[in-house]
């Protein structure tokens, strides 16, 4: 049974979905099939598939990679907090809800250089209508098996050296898994993977790590509905005494930790969750929007783009892809004078080369020593890289 506060977290997302306009949810019922998806948001307490690796270099940095209900919801946080630092360099005077100006006190080498850091009084919730994909889920994928004898395993096709497809040999658990993608393959790590990792690196992507400090940035609990909650499945995925136990203890400059995920449950439910649907005979069908929402954008998309837009058109971009996050991080270089930064995008560069500069060298020696140790079996998703240049 979840506690008050865990159901306040559901019920804050849950209303919040539910003031969003129609073409934002599934359709409803009609006939014999249910639309179903699941839902994820990040509460501040006082989509559904990812796309084909072979597919990834034609994104140019427009198309999400992975529309996951987690991912998106991590995305969706990391623009609201771009936005924010944009406005408090732009306007002096604002407030933020959710950020502040670091001190010059607090500035250090050892403690990050960021200029922004989320209120010290605030704490991150995540609540989801799934069990994460992947390690964390492996339990529930095995009761609802009719034959639970592991599926066969078609070497050039379920694995990647090291990394399982999706819920493929679900008797191997504790290891780093792909999406479960349909037709084609996909090195998108699945949830429980990339939420693993977020224990250590926090919530902040690359973009948002240049500006916030992580010390506030990690989540203090996910929210799941009791019916999808694995104890086993959450402690070994998650755990300081399951395959995160390398990383249990670890602290690295710049103000980043491991801070394991408390993993809580919910008597709520969503209402177009696939356990929601009318009658044992209903047909499911998973629906294919995304709905982003956070106080400075709303967003219905379709396949990672903008709802009604076509694949390749420019104009299809989401605010949350990467392309448009980066844009938006060179105004907040510009507004902010800040000098260090402004010489690294003084000229045209590519995001992968931005990433693998020294800018990002702490954060990416905490992704490298994770996933060398906790996360074996990481491979890289590369090939969407895009030019990013200043206006």
């Amino acid at each position: 049974m979840g506690s008050s506060e865990d159901d306040a977290i559901a019920k804050a997302v849950l209303e919040t979905f539910d003031s969003l306009p129609a073409k934002f949810k599934p359709v409803k019922p009609c006939g014999d099939f249910f639309q179903w998806t699941s839902l994820s948001g990040i509460v501040v307490v006082k989509g559904i598939k990812c796309i084909p690796i072979n597919q990834v270099a034609q994104a140019d940095g427009a198309t999400l990679h992975d529309w996951h209900a987690e991912i998106v919801a991590l995305r969706t946080f990391n623009h609201y907090l771009l936005c924010e630092c944009l406005e408090l360099a732009t306007s002096p005077d604002k407030i933020s809800p959710i950020i502040r100006i670091r001190g010059l006190d607090e500035l250090s080498e050892d403690r990050g250089l960021q200029p922004f850091s989320i209120h010290d009084d605030l704490e991150l919730h995540m609540y989801s209508s799934e069990a994460p994909c992947g390690d964390a889920s492996m339990e529930l994928v095995i009761e609802a098996q009719v034959d639970p004898k592991p599926w066969s395993l078609c070497d050039d096709i379920e694995r990647t050296p090291g990394m399982l497809r999706g819920r493929a040999g679900f008797a191997e658990l504790g290891i780093v898994r792909r999406k479960p993608g349909r037709d084609l393959t996909t090195l998108s790590k699945s949830c429980s993977d990339k939420l693993a990792l977020k224990q250590c690196t926090s919530l902040l992507s690359s973009c948002t790590s240049l500006f916030v400090n992580p010390k506030n940035a990690y989540l203090t609990s996910l929210v799941i509905p009791q019916a999808q909650y694995s104890a086993q499945g959450c402690d070994r995925s998650f755990g300081s005494s399951g395959r995160m136990k390398p990383a249990a203890g670890c602290q690295w400059p710049g103000g980043y930790a491991y801070r394991p995920l408390d993993v809580r449950t919910t008597d709520l439910e969503f209402a177009h969750s696939r356990r929601s649907k009318p009658t044992p005979s209903t047909e499911l069908r998973t629906s294919n929007i995304s709905a982003v929402f956070n106080p400075h954008v709303q967003e219905a998309l379709i396949l990672g783009r903008l709802q009604g837009r076509q694949k390749l058109d420019p104009k299809g971009a989401s605010a949350i892809c990467s392309k448009r996050m980066w844009k938006t991080v060179l105004q907040v270089f510009v507004a902010m004078g800040m000098p260090r930064l402004l010489q690294t995008v003084s000229e045209p560069t590519t995001a992968k080369k931005l990433k693998e500069s020294e800018l990002f060298a702490g954060r990416q020696r905490v992704k490298d020593d994770v996933r060398a140790e906790a996360l074996k079996g990481w491979v890289r998703n590369d090939g969407d890289d895009f030019v990013i240049e200043p206006d």
